[in-house]
């Protein structure tokens, strides 16, 4: 039986969860006041790091679910994500609008599965 690894846990969630080869994380930005852009970056690199110590990376992503809370960044998010994202590596994604994140400043969320390195 293959077990259920998590790392940084607290009693509400885990920063990464990973089971049969799979590494699953959501990310959230690190500052409410930022514009758009610049939490989509900060939130990317700090998704960078996770995957990376749980054994995978940008380039393993499988499948990306982006929420924003207004598609008018969708541009935006865009153009950092696709500079993020090695080139031919690119996920299964999709992205949408919801009302609100759990934080009033946040425009952005994502969560991640991702295959680990063998």
């Amino acid at each position: 039986m293959n077990p259920i690894q998590r790392a940084g846990t607290t009693p509400r969630y885990s920063d990464s969860t990973t089971h049969n080869g799979v590494v699953y994380c959501v990310e959230v930005p690190p500052d409410e006041a930022a514009a758009v852009a610049e939490q989509t970056r900060a939130m990317l690199a700090s998704l960078e790091t996770l995957l990376e110590q749980a054994g995978s990376g940008k380039e393993r992503l499988l499948m990306a679910t982006l929420y924003l809370t207004d598609m008018a960044d969708y541009d935006v998010i865009n153009a950092v994500w696709d500079a993020w994202v090695p080139a031919g590596t690119a996920p299964s994604r999709a992205c949408v609008q919801v009302v609100r994140l759990a934080k009033p400043g946040w425009r952005v969320e994502i969560a991640v599965q991702a295959a680990l390195r063998d």
